[in-house]
């Protein structure tokens, strides 16, 4: 029994020797790796230091090094971006111009390019495509017996001169033609996707506007019937908006001065002159003002 003690007492004394020779070796190891890594960080900091004093020491050195180092990465985003530039390159297009809707504003009449020069500014666009949209509206205004500032006040008040706006009813373009209602208008041009370039839009919108006002037998109401507003008691301002602006623009155009923050408010009783009603337009009956005749025509 005796001699089974004392063996079981010396495997007991192995195993806490064991087990402290471990715990001395793996502590004496950690101390030797943390000795290693200080002493391995300490080596790096010292030879990033030299480094940084010898480039501070030699400036030609230092911006030879510089330079190689640029041109390394330049050289890597060129080859990276090689590719990319080379199928860019094959979508150009020089004859893109043609489908450009914008003039030179030097090549307008100086009323011409007052009124491109005050929209640019008051409406933030810019003056080569409104300067196209002048010129337009003088041509497409001759045409149709209508002032040109009258025509340019609606784009103004409907669209704000973004020839891609939509309104909630499906008004599209720079006049906010209804393209489902007039549809028939656009087949000379091609189709109903005519209606977002900027001078159909413009042309068919100013035939729906001498529709309009035929219609109706004069311009403001005519203006009630563009916007759709000829059964309401009410157009929401619409026909007052569009002649203080025209009055704006008419200013402007007869060389005065006026701001580009100016209220869409009537100075006065504005006096429309005939030609505005065309020599066709007569008041209409009131047979004629059926709900048939009176939907809306733009938004």
């Amino acid at each position: 029994m005796t001699a089974l003690q004392n063996l079981l007492s010396h495997l007991q004394s192995a195993r806490t020797r064991a087990a402290g020779s471990a715990t001395v070796f793996l502590r004496d190891v950690g101390h030797g790796l943390l000795e290693v890594s200080h002493n391995t960080l300490a080596l790096v900091g010292l030879v990033i230091v030299a480094m940084l004093v010898f480039l501070f020491s030699h400036r030609d050195m230092s911006q030879g090094v510089e330079q190689k180092a640029l041109s390394w990465l330049q050289a890597r985003q060129e080859a990276r971006t090689a590719g990319t530039l080379e199928a860019l390159a094959g979508l150009n297009e020089p004859d893109a111009i043609t489908r450009a809707t914008a003039s030179d504003p030097r090549e307008l009449t100086r009323q011409q390019a007052a009124v491109a020069n005050w929209l640019s500014r008051r409406y933030r666009v810019a003056p080569e495509p409104v300067a196209r949209l002048v010129q337009e509206a003088w041509t497409v205004g001759a045409k149709a017996n209508l002032e040109p500032t009258l025509i340019l006040a609606i784009m103004a008040i409907e669209s704000s001169f973004n020839p891609f706006a939509q309104s909630p009813v499906g008004a599209q373009g720079l006049m906010q033609v209804m393209t489902r209602v007039h549809d028939d208008k656009y087949e000379a041009f091609g189709g109903n996707h005519a209606a977002f370039d900027p001078v159909t839009n413009l042309r068919v919108g100013v035939q729906v506007l001498k529709e309009c006002i035929s219609r109706a037998g004069g311009l403001e109401a005519g203006l009630r019937y563009y916007v759709g507003a000829a059964n309401l008691a009410d157009d929401g301002g619409y026909a007052g908006k569009v002649l203080a602006e025209q009055e704006h623009l008419r200013q402007v155009a007869a060389g005065k001065t006026v701001s580009i923050t100016a209220p869409l408010i009537l100075p006065a009783p504005v006096t429309v002159p005939a030609t505005l009603t065309g020599p066709d337009a007569k008041p209409a009956s009131p047979g004629e003002k059926s709900t048939t005749d009176q939907v809306a025509l733009v938004g």
